[in-house]
């Protein structure tokens, strides 16, 4: 086993999306994390094995965690193919196991990333190839060691993905409705809005239940990876089963119970309704998510509630015209029948913030799964 980047500098980095910064270094200190730094799209940070460990089994706002294996200067497709055979790959993989490769690559001599991708995995499967005359498989969807290529400027960073794919899976959405919110999102909304299940939590627009099993998730402390088969650190040389078990041993142990009429939501679409509870069958049973099929307009109204909704819009809503009149009656409707709540409204598309006719007490960008989106306050008096 060689020393990698990693194992010298205990430095990994976390990747998340834009205007969820703040967000991810507040929870980066919270699991443990040090020396946090900022960087495109994500913070550099310290951590000794077992904290590693314990942020990728927990992080609600981070996509990916990963552990550099190499940095280097990567001014052709040969020096990268060669650069990557110096590592030995049998540290990570058997022939048993499967690989695949995410890879970026921005402003390089190298300009596809797809073809980069492939020199990478070239260089893995040869160095097999010349020890044993066979070579690993490739699993795209769920490989047992899932790498990460990052080329910026001609420099090169390998490194393992140690969620071993994107973090936002979290494993509970088994049905879906048209264009759902990405699970890191709507733990960043949740985290934005200060909610810590010390009052009511309702989702008039809820759609197959995203906001509301992640509120349930946070308020029971359930780890996000709760239901992860896989973790790319498992493939690490140096894994420590002993301290993973322990780790997810003592995080399970945390989970509690929530009072029933903790988390509620409602949506117009009765297949919506439908995939709220299949996803929230897939949970703990710590507490239940009640859910109905209404319109909002036909709701009493709430006090004394938080309000984290992400309208419809765009692709799930027709033309502007709706968009625009929904979004008015959305408004009417908190102004007049939620007073001493407080709403936290996500809009996929800024542009209709004002469409609501409140003021917002204060706006956040936030972007994800292609969305330039934005996140308000609005406290009802």
């Amino acid at each position: 086993m060689s020393d990698y980047l990693y194992q010298k500098t205990h430095q990994y980095f976390g990747q998340l999306a834009g205007g969820a910064e703040k967000s991810g270094e507040a929870e980066l200190k919270r699991l443990g994390a040090t020396n946090i730094k900022p960087a495109y799209l994500g913070w550099y940070f310290c951590a000794e094995p077992d904290v590693i460990y314990s942020i990728v089994y927990k992080t609600r706002i981070f996509s990916r965690i990963l552990a550099p294996l190499m940095v280097f200067d990567c001014h052709s497709d040969k020096y990268l193919y060669k650069t990557a055979q110096n590592i030995d790959w049998s540290d990570f993989l058997t022939l048993t196991k499967t690989l695949a490769i995410t890879t970026n690559v921005s402003k390089s001599n190298i300009r596809n990333s797809q073809y980069a991708g492939q020199l990478l995995k070239d260089a893995i499967v040869d160095q097999f190839r010349e020890k044993t005359t066979k070579r690993p498989d490739v699993d795209t969807r769920f490989p047992d060691l899932l790498l990460n290529l990052y080329i910026h400027e001609n420099k090169a960073r390998i490194s393992v993905d140690l969620g071993g794919g994107s973090l936002h899976k979290r494993g509970y959405r088994i049905e879906s409705v048209e264009a759902p919110m990405q699970e890191t999102l709507a733990a960043t909304l949740l985290q934005l809005s200060g909610w810590h299940s010390e009052r009511p939590l309702y989702d008039p627009f809820c759609g197959s239940g995203t906001i509301l099993c992640e509120a349930l998730m946070r308020a029971g402390n359930v780890p996000s990876a709760y239901l992860r088969k896989k973790f790319g650190f498992l493939r690490l040389p140096d894994f420590d089963a002993t301290a993973w078990n322990q780790i997810k041993t003592r995080a399970n142990a945390e989970i509690q119970k929530l009072p029933d009429d903790l988390i509620k939501g409602s949506d117009v679409s009765a297949d919506a309704v439908k995939a709220v509870r299949a996803n929230r069958a897939e949970l703990p049973d710590i507490g239940t998510i009640k859910v109905r099929r209404s319109d909002f307009q036909s709701l009493e109204g709430f006090s004394n509630t938080t309000i984290v909704t992400n309208p419809p819009y765009g692709i799930r809503l027709g033309n502007t015209e709706e968009v625009t009149g929904l979004l008015k009656e959305f408004g009417d409707f908190l102004k007049q029948k939620c007073t001493g709540s407080t709403a936290f409204i996500y809009y996929g598309d800024k542009t209709l913030v004002k469409k609501l006719g409140l003021k917002p007490e204060w706006k956040h960008p936030l972007t994800a799964g292609g969305l330039d989106g934005m996140l308000c306050k609005y406290e009802l008096y």
